[in-house]
């Protein structure tokens, strides 16, 4: 249906003077949520307008107001994301007097929005009121990123009235809540009085704007003039404010030397970090953040925050680090982590809390969240705030909060009550571990890393399959919950390409908790068949490759263990049977997989006074995945076709032979070995195992 359609209700209400809306006949009030849904997700997704969820709108007539309940996002929302309150009641607290101290006030008017929401059990925006005064059906609360360029600049009112006219209106900063409605309230009033007109657009210094209409395509005409005026203005005194000047700075993005070691300290700071449960760290570089960390100067412009969002979800500090561990020598390192700890126990002595933010030269904007979504977050609402000062140059330079209205946003109930709903969480078995899965694009490995992801852990997906593992990682996204997984192209025959995948590890998840190298070929064949390439290849793959992963993996774990005496780091070799026992015609994969076995072993004994635990899991076979099972091309097809299994007429007949082989009667599953691998990782007193999942078809003497 077109909104624009003057027989359309749910867009067109009449104002009833300077005060009241009407009720839209014939129940059009569900429609207009409908838009309200519509307009809410629209600006949702556009990360010009939403950083981290933030904003809130609402749909009112004369009766009821709908607005976004606390904790939901705007990108995401339905009918259900929704507050519905009486506006009866709460037209009755524009004229009550409430207590003069501000928490009793604080708690006297949450009473009072909660006694007025008809939706029990949703908290409405603290903002309420401030939607209920406004005299139009829709309105848009956003914090765009060119807006709080303007509003958390120094010349914001005098700028503003220059590029919006003199009847722009500005409300100076004041503390959220109903301090600000109250000054919003009377401001509305004098505007009416001055103009005879109701106020479409609000601005408020140093947090946001709102803009109402009685259609949401009006809304969007307003948000499209407000975003064409101010981006980018031009510079007065100082340098170029349009952020695509740093686009193609490749110097910027590209990691040093320093740079790269440095991010291979991540972990040791992560440990730092993990005394209370396991912390992820992501690590963001580009040009934007280089400005901000090169100099001293400009880092101070960035100091203290612009907005109460920012406050929310990255607090009012943070650690800047001109330091960078140069030439990548183990002194060098070691003198660079022993400030960083000096830093952080000072951090956390000073503000009573643990850094969320740190700021490193050389290494970029690293974020230390409860889990990868909460990560996604702090980066993306303090790289805005960098953004914010580098626009507010063409306004007078960045105007930050001052520390007493810090204060009152790090302490104010309403914020922690949304930092409480925005931290997440995942609750696994594997909750927060970071976990490389090695031949994880499809098959056992694919098996294994979506049961891990399903136990809350942080999976990379390493794999030379590049397009099925990218397809493997979007569909794991889709039911990860505050973890996620990430796809590394990985060669584990090559040593270079395994320090990549260590690095875009650490650059995502800031640690290595466990890695499974699963990784494997198979080429069957006996002596008179085996060709010594064939033979190269698979003990390439299957022996050496595990020896480059461990290699390389471990020097990683070791920075970890070193910095948390009660931590357990895990490598986990997927074996198989056939490394217990030897399998005809298959030598080539057998001596390959009880090599393997030995090198778990021998790695054992030489990780565990790092505390790393070495172990290896030998399943049985998987009768139910494709390598058995394909209709076409599997091996239960291949060896009734070939007449391996004497007497066999059915491809039932050769799946009843093996499986009579196996006393439980059942193949191996990816979940099978997952909980072994589950148990492997949360016990520390077993190492240089290997743990058969055979169903009793192999078992240890």
């Amino acid at each position: 249906m077109n909104n624009t359609d003057n027989n359309d209700n749910r867009s067109q209400l009449p104002l009833q003077g300077a005060g009241g809306l009407s009720t839209p006949p014939l129940g059009g009030w569900g429609a207009g949520v409908s838009d309200l849904i519509t307009i809410s997700q629209f600006y949702g997704r556009d990360s010009r307008f939403v950083i981290a969820g933030g904003g809130n709108t609402s749909y009112k007539n004369a009766e009821k107001i709908w607005v976004k309940a606390s904790g939901s996002s705007l990108a995401t929302i339905t009918g259900d994301g929704f507050a519905v309150l009486d506006r009866a009641k709460l037209n009755l607290m524009s004229d009550k007097v409430y207590s003069v101290n501000a928490a009793e006030r604080e708690e006297q008017v949450k009473n009072d929005l909660a006694d007025a929401t008809i939706t029990k059990g949703k908290r409405p925006s603290v903002e309420t009121s401030m939607h209920n005064i406004i005299d139009f059906a829709f309105v848009v609360h956003m914090h765009p990123t060119l807006v709080n360029g303007l509003m958390c600049a120094n010349n914001a009112e005098s700028d503003l009235k220059k590029l919006f006219g003199a009847k722009a209106l500005y409300i100076e900063y004041t503390d959220p809540g109903y301090v600000l409605f109250k000054k919003v309230e009377d401001a509305i009033k004098e505007y009416r009085a001055t103009y005879n007109e109701e106020p479409q657009v609000i601005w408020l210094q140093n947090h946001g704007i709102f803009v109402a209409a009685n259609s949401i395509e009006e809304v969007k005409v307003i948000y499209n003039e407000v975003l064409e005026k101010l981006a980018p203005q031009p510079p007065k005194g100082g340098e170029d404010t349009d952020l695509n000047v740093f686009a193609n700075d490749e110097d910027a993005i590209s990691p040093s030397l320093s740079g790269r070691v440095g991010v291979g300290c991540l972990p040791a700071i992560r440990m730092m970090l993990s005394k209370e449960g396991l912390k992820t760290l992501k690590v963001r570089k580009n040009a934007l953040i280089k400005h901000f960390y090169d100099t001293d100067e400009a880092q101070a412009k960035i100091a203290k925050p612009f907005t109460p969002d920012a406050i929310v979800y990255c607090k009012s500090n943070y650690i800047f680090s001109p330091l960078t561990p140069e030439g990548g020598n183990e002194e060098s390192i070691n003198n660079f982590l022993t400030e960083m700890k000096e830093r952080i126990n000072s951090f956390t002595q000073t503000f009573g809390y643990q850094p969320k933010i740190f700021l490193i030269k050389g290494i970029g904007l690293v974020a230390a969240g409860d889990n990868t979504a909460q990560c996604d977050i702090l980066l993306d609402v303090f790289e805005d705030a960098m953004k914010i000062a580098y626009y507010s140059e063409s306004f007078g330079g960045p105007h930050p909060m001052t520390q007493a209205q810090i204060d009152f946003i790090d302490n104010w109930e309403v914020e922690n009550y949304r930092r409480s709903v925005a931290a997440g969480a995942s609750k696994g078995r594997a909750e927060n571990k970071t976990i490389i899965v090695t031949g994880a694009a499809q098959g056992f490995g694919e098996g294994i890393a979506r049961c891990l992801l399903q136990e809350g852990a942080n999976i990379v997906v390493a794999d030379m399959n590049e397009t099925v593992g990218l397809a493997t990682v979007e569909r794991f996204n889709t039911f990860a919950k505050s973890n996620r997984a990430i796809f590394v192209k990985t060669n584990v025959s090559e040593i270079p390409s395994i320090e990549n995948l260590v690095h875009e590890t650490i650059c995502n998840f800031g640690a290595i908790d466990t890695f499974i190298s699963n990784a494997g070929v198979l080429r069957a064949g006996g002596l008179e068949d085996m060709t010594p390439e064939d033979f190269e290849f698979v003990t390439k793959i299957n022996y050496n490759a595990y020896f480059y992963c461990t290699k390389v993996v471990s020097k990683v774990m070791k920075l970890q263990t070193k910095y948390a005496p009660e931590y357990y780091a895990d490598i986990i070799q997927i074996n198989s049977k056939s490394g217990l026992r030897g399998s005809k015609a298959n030598f080539a994969y057998a001596g390959g997989k009880f090599g393997g076995i030995g090198l778990t072993q021998s790695f054992a004994l030489e990780l565990a006074p790092f505390r790393i635990k070495v172990n290896s899991i030998c399943p049985g076979n998987f009768y139910e995945g494709p390598l058995w099972s394909d209709p076409e091309n599997g091996l239960f097809v291949q060896y009734l076709n070939a007449g391996k299994v004497p007497g066999a007429k059915t491809i039932d007949d050769v799946k009843a032979f093996y499986l009579a082989q196996v006393p439980l009667q059942k193949g191996c599953s990816p979940e099978d070995v997952t909980k072994g691998a589950l148990y492997l990782m949360e016990q520390c007193g077993e190492t240089g195992q290997a743990l058969p999942i055979t169903g009793g078809q192999v078992m240890l003497s």
